[in-house]
């Protein structure tokens, strides 16, 4: 899609000045309402409502504060309904603060913050009555989401229809700078192109327990700047301005600019007097601003000090007219953290409460009633028209019906030979694009930079690179190029640089297509199985927020062998058996990565829908040895068991042992059931596909869950218990819990220190974990 798509006025014409004075008595009047309400949801959380367990309910309202004229100004002036926002975590009573004045939210949940079934701690997008574009409160994880939310929406826009225009406007806390994943996602190449999104810095200077001493708002801006973005700061008020403009005004400017962070806050707590002394400083210059605010008296002075541009009306909404949609911009709004409450400016007032004295003192200045905290403005007062008028433009259009997405479930082929599990994602991928088209439009891949060593490259040639615009392919001319790097606005795979924090916040942003403009996408994203755990914040995070996506780790465990300890996953398997709101799987043959890839992808993009992680290898397995049944009845009764969550892969007639492998070291069970056989033992072989899924069942069969559990009798019948030996190349407790089920001994195998180079056989030896391992288990177990 063009540049010139997404250019969008959001000002109107100029009134004449009393219009405008008006207009601006009006959104001032409504950014105190914004205040009060918004602490007073807080206050009435802590200190009204009911409390017997004494445990501390908790609340920002300092937060709030330094964030309730960025968002009067925004909502209020130049929000459009297709724009989008992500709101810092502790700024979420003002956002429902806001979204009570335009009439989005019924009064009966004010009194519900943090309150069970009732307003969040941090914004939601799944669990808040009201409107919440996106879910926050994982530092540094919100405030990159609309990032892939732009691109989502231009990926939507090129592939399956028209989202409309509108900004991605993030408003961000200046301690979440801090985050590593915040200038991963900034410095990313392909950001540079996203003219619609916004970011808001609230530079309050604190974090939670001081002022930060070294925050240089220059240093940030020039970070920016280095990253392509155009930055606008928003410094002082209209009052410092004016006063900068008078004789020892430049002086005063440069003393406030240079002044260390602990210094200006320490000017908030302090009196008239006390400013006076303090604020000249001690350099040359010093007189001139001596002899400046001394011409001003105590109330004007202290008003000055105070009077930052995160806090002007007139200032804010200059910054954001300012905004030319051709390449990200941020808005770096200096801030007083607490502005208008009696906890400005402290040291650590980040959860600090105000007493019901300081908040009856509030409400005497804000001429509020603090016993009926909850009035709206009336229709024909000058602000409630603001609000009404307000509320008639950002309304949205409701999001359309899902279209039918039909994802076969058996392509029909079993595949032969040897192969990896790793290697059948991609054929499995080009398969779905041969049999079901429709469906194989709405994949999109992700990787972090590793699409060839992933097996994908045989998908890429086919479906192309996305990118918002055709770029020139230097390489296509080369015969010694296998992989074919075509990139237009119809490719399908898009390519991040080496972050799978990036990796994640996409794909899960691609995943929450359907519940935003009603065109699902079913989008893989595909790794290094060991960095799962470096990206299992965000994409949980991603998850809770309703984004539904698919997460293939690969290669994995110690099977990987030469590539060392540091390559080796141990803990992923537990990971999917434990990440809400996901079904995990771990295929052994190529057969089972397209079942369960294709059941996954029949699970995305709807209300009920589920995110999938499949945990894949780069083992070469004889194909044969997964014995697929011949008959379509019997091949559909295994289909169902695998994607379930297991299937017997050998019943050996009386058997006295059970051997219960899963993925890459099935072969090493099969052979040990090979060897205990010659030794006049009998044993059962299971193969494991999701550990998650027969938990579940399991629960459900101890009345604690409602899913089904026929899978378990399949698996585990009354009549076949026996000693259990469970073998697999990860953490040995992931399938610990399946001695439980018939209440047998077991033995559990699996790798549990940090790995080692070598040889597969070496390495396997070494972990306990190959078939002598095994075959000594077993016999071990038995009676």
């Amino acid at each position: 899609m063009p540049q010139s798509a997404f250019l969008e006025t959001v000002t109107a014409p100029p009134a004449s000045d009393g219009a405008v004075t008006a207009e601006l008595a009006a959104l001032e009047s409504i950014q105190q309402r914004v205040l009060w309400l918004s602490t007073s949801m807080i206050h009435h959380a802590n200190r009204v409502r009911p409390n017997p367990t004494g445990l501390k309910v908790g609340g920002h309202q300092a937060s709030c504060a330094s964030m309730v004229s960025i968002m009067t100004s925004l909502w209020f002036e130049h929000l459009r309904p297709g724009d989008r926002v992500s709101v810092k975590p502790h700024a979420s009573p003002v956002l429902h603060g806001i979204n009570y004045l335009l009439g989005t939210l019924d009064e009966k949940y004010l009194t519900t913050l943090r309150e069970f079934g009732g307003l969040q701690s941090y914004p939601s997008r799944s669990k808040d009555p009201d409107t919440v574009d996106y879910s926050t409160g994982s530092v540094g994880i919100g405030a990159t989401a609309p990032i892939w939310g732009a691109m989502a929406r231009r990926y939507v826009d090129t592939h399956v229809g028209d989202t409309g225009r509108g900004r991605q406007y993030s408003l961000v806390g200046d301690a979440e700078l801090d985050e590593g994943a915040v200038w991963e996602a900034i410095l990313d190449p392909g950001i540079a192109d996203l003219g619609e999104v916004v970011w808001i810095v609230d530079l309050n200077r604190q974090s939670l327990d001081r002022v930060v001493p070294n925050i240089a708002a220059r240093r940030l801006e020039k970070m920016f700047e280095a990253a392509g973005w155009q930055v606008i700061p928003v410094r002082f008020g209209q009052l410092l301005e004016s006063l900068f403009a008078r004789p020892g005004g430049d002086a005063l400017r440069t003393r406030i600019l240079q002044m260390p962070n602990p210094e200006y806050q320490r000017l908030l707590r302090c009196t008239a007097d006390e400013v006076r002394d303090r604020l000249p400083g001690t350099g040359s210059e010093s007189r001139q601003i001596s002899d400046l605010i001394a011409t001003l008296d105590d109330s004007t002075l202290l008003a000055a000090v105070r009077n930052l541009g995160g806090h002007d009306l007139q200032a804010l909404s200059q910054a954001y007219r300012q905004i030319d949609d051709t390449r990200p911009t941020v808005i770096i709004a200096y801030t007083i953290k607490g502005y208008g409450l009696p906890t400005q400016g402290h040291p650590q007032n980040h959860s600090a409460l105000l007493t019901v004295e300081e908040y009856r003192q509030l409400a005497a200045t804000l001429r509020m009633d603090p016993d009926q905290p909850w009035g709206r403005f009336a229709e024909d007062d000058p602000a409630g028209r603001l609000c009404a008028a307000a509320a008639q433009r950002l309304q949205r259009d409701p999001v359309p019906p899902l279209p039918d997405v039909d994802i076969p479930s058996d392509f029909g082929r079993t595949p032969k030979g040897t192969s990896t599990t790793q290697a059948a994602l991609g054929r499995s991928l080009l398969d779905l694009t041969r049999q079901s088209p429709d469906a194989a439009k709405r994949v999109v891949t992700v990787s972090p930079d590793v699409s060839s060593t992933t097996n994908l490259g045989g998908w890429v040639n086919k479906v192309g690179v996305w990118s918002p615009t055709e770029r020139h392919n230097w390489f296509a001319d080369d015969p010694e190029t296998i992989m074919h790097w075509n990139e237009r606005p119809t490719g399908q795979h898009m390519e991040l640089g080496i972050a799978e924090t990036n990796l994640v916040g996409l794909i899960g942003e691609l995943g929450a297509t359907w519940s935003r403009w009603g065109q699902p996408l079913l989008p893989i994203g595909v790794l290094y199985d060991p960095f799962v755990e470096r990206a299992l914040e965000p994409w949980s995070y991603g998850i809770y927020a309703g984004g539904q996506s698919i997460l293939v780790g690969t290669p994995s465990g110690v099977t990987l062998a030469a590539e060392g300890g540091a390559h080796q996953s141990i803990k992923t398997p537990s990971i999917g058996l434990e990440q809400p709101g996901c079904v995990s799987y771990e295929p052994a043959f190529g057969i089972d990565v397209e079942w369960t890839l294709l059941a996954s992808l029949s699970r995305l993009g709807r209300p009920d829908g589920t995110s999938a992680y499949l945990r894949l290898s780069t083992r070469p397995v004889d194909q044969s040895l997964a014995a697929v049944p011949a008959d379509p009845a019997a091949r559909e009764r295994r289909r169902r068991q695998v994607v379930a969550g297991g299937y017997p892969l050998r019943r050996g007639g009386d058997a006295q042992v059970t051997i219960v492998a899963m993925g890459a070291l099935v072969p090493e069970a099969l052979s040990a059931a090979d060897r205990l056989q010659q030794s006049g033992i009998n044993a059962d072989v299971l193969c494991i596909t999701s550990p998650g899924l027969l938990f579940e069942a399991w629960q459900a069969r101890q009345g604690r869950g409602t899913g089904e559990s026929w899978i378990l009798d399949q698996l585990f019948p009354g009549d076949r218990a026996t000693p259990m030996v469970t073998v697999l190349d990860g953490h040995p407790h992931t399938l610990a819990f399946l001695a439980g089920i018939n209440r047998v001994r077991s033995t559990n195998l699996g790798v549990s220190r940090f790995g080692q180079v070598g040889s597969l056989d070496d390495v396997y030896r070494h972990h306990g974990i190959d078939t002598d391992s095994i075959v000594s288990a077993a016999l071990d177990i038995l009676p």
